[in-house]
């Protein structure tokens, strides 16, 4: 039988009136905070399993969840006390360049389920739960299936030395190994003495990734080859 405290019926409005939560409350929404927070973080894991071991977001993810419901009970419906948690939050600035934009949906998915298990309300949490890991699970099946014609997107840098005829040495390998070639850009680097040219490359699928950079940085005056998949792969 669940607490009713995680569970509790729609509250009617009430007076401005000051009510502090039960020690016992606070223990089991606290606990539950923990719970969706690994939970979430097992998800994040399951649906980008491209990357190896716990990393520091998935631990992110777990104590966001845990400091938001901590959060929600110490506002509960005190309006001053909100305004007055935003006003000491806004000193805060947070300048870590996001990898992968679902790492932001992963971090709003916590926040959400801290803030269901810190107001109570458990069965928000016990229902967006299996809902948003089920489109993740479903959004991993889709972008891991190869599709007819769709291909593996990716971008490639490539550094070059100057005065060579990129297109007659980098073509034959890129049609080899790519469906669709676009050729984004070309700069200067190292100060000018090589010349960096950018694409966006439908390979035939994910695997050609190590054999194209390959035989990219194999070739003579080719200084450097940069090549990131879609899904963040980099060869």
């Amino acid at each position: 039988m669940l607490p009713p405290s995680l569970f509790p019926p729609p509250s009617q409005p009430s007076a401005s009136v000051l009510v502090l939560p039960e020690m016992a409350v606070v223990f089991e929404r606290a606990l539950l905070s923990i719970l969706l927070g690994f939970l979430v973080a097992l998800v994040y894991r399951f649906t980008l399993a491209r990357r190896d071991g716990w990393n520091n977001l998935s631990t992110t993810l777990v104590l966001l969840c845990v400091l938001i419901g901590l959060v929600t009970l110490v506002i509960g419906d005190n309006l001053a006390r909100a305004f007055g948690l935003v006003g000491a939050l806004s000193i805060v600035r947070f300048r870590t360049v996001v990898e992968d934009t679902r790492d932001t949906a992963f971090v709003i998915f916590a926040v959400i389920m801290g803030m269901a298990a810190g107001a109570g309300y458990g069965m928000v949490a016990v229902v967006a739960l299996p809902v948003v890991s089920t489109a993740a699970v479903l959004m991993l099946v889709l972008q891991n299936r190869s599709w007819p014609g769709g291909g593996y997107s990716a971008r490639l840098e490539v550094r070059v030395a100057v005065g060579l005829d990129a297109d007659r040495v980098l073509m034959p390998i890129l049609r080899k190994h790519a469906l669709r070639i676009h050729l984004l850009g070309v700069g200067s680097a190292k100060q000018g003495s090589c010349l960096e040219l950018n694409y966006r490359v439908t390979l035939v699928e994910r695997a050609v990734l190590y054999p194209l950079a390959s035989e990219l940085q194999a070739m003579e005056g080719v200084v450097g080859v940069n090549l990131q998949g879609a899904d963040g792969d980099k060869r």
